[in-house]
């Protein structure tokens, strides 16, 4: 994988966020902060088999990226070849094992790719799906998050959906999800050892979606591959020493002027949950997130 630009972390970066979402994004065109986007006839209208890259990012999540991992295992594509790009910290352990367990699974149409990054790189994402997208292949790239769980026939399902299409920007059209849960659910216990599992889909309720949000982001190849993930905007290439909000998905839906189309896909699971692991424990700031995210529910 080729060397991005990135940026030490610096001090004003999370003000130069907050100014930039309420003011710069109002009043300047997305066009000054990006390359040119491929028109549309010059997109490849890809029929029959092609490449998919499915890219999520994992730290202190790994009860939760065993059931995504589990999913390709479970129900693998049979209509495209599918790339699965994780990207994680060394220093998490339990991750790294999951992953080490899963690098050792050969599963037809599927290639593992799993891309350690240091953690001030790893906790701001659109570094790292940045990298993927300059450095990708495939045809489609599907930017998730490591709870989002691809079940039956998910992958044939949108292989069908992408034929001859050019938009930049798509997502599916309903997910199915857990409530909210706490983190002695059984569904997210972390004492077992790495291992294959599986869902049981009567848990999950199903629910509409209007945009491409963070997890539910896929994009064409062609686009990826001209303008990365928010690539020239510093803000969200600038490294961290803790995990970021992820700003960044709203302002790369403004960088390509759409909040995306919707498809028909199935199988697409979400697993919601209180506590959030990438997230340092007992803070006032985690307290107060978790407050939010109950009374939400």
């Amino acid at each position: 994988m080729k060397t991005i630009k990135t940026y030490a972390p610096r001090w004003y970066n999370t003000y130069a966020i907050h100014f930039f979402r309420l003011i710069i994004e109002k009043i300047l065109p997305p066009s000054w902060f990006r390359s040119a986007l491929p028109t549309k006839n010059q997109r490849k209208a890809v029929n029959g088999d092609f490449k998919l890259e499915i890219i999520s990012h994992c730290w202190q999540y790994s009860n939760m990226l065993s059931y995504q991992l589990s999913s390709f295992v479970n129900y693998p594509p049979t209509k495209c070849a599918l790339t699965v790009t994780v990207f994680y910290g060394n220093e998490d352990g339990k991750t790294q094992a999951v992953l080490d367990f899963f690098s050792k699974k050969s599963v037809k149409n599927v290639t593992w790719n799993f891309q350690a990054l240091e953690k001030s790189k790893l906790f701001r994402r659109a570094i790292g799906r940045n990298m993927a997208a300059r450095a990708s292949q495939a045809d489609w790239l599907w930017y998730t998050d490591c709870d989002i769980i691809f079940h039956e026939n998910c992958l044939d399902s949108l292989s069908e959906q992408l034929q001859g299409k050019q938009e930049s920007l798509y997502f599916p059209r309903q997910e199915r999800t857990t409530e909210m849960l706490a983190q002695d659910d059984p569904m997210l216990r972390q004492d077992s050892e790495p291992q294959i599992v599986n869902i049981a889909t009567q848990d999950f309720s199903l629910h509409s979606r209007d945009k491409a949000k963070g997890a539910f982001q896929i994009v064409h190849g062609d686009v990826a591959r001209a303008i990365g993930y928010c690539e020239g905007l510093s803000i969200y290439q600038t490294q961290s020493l803790h995990w970021c909000k992820c700003y960044e998905d709203r302002a790369f839906r403004w960088l390509l002027e759409t909040q995306g189309t919707p498809i028909d896909v199935d199988g697409v699971f979400q697993i919601r949950h209180v506590h959030k692991g990438r997230y340092k424990k007992d803070t006032f700031s985690s307290r107060v997130r978790s407050k939010i995210r109950r009374i939400q529910e």
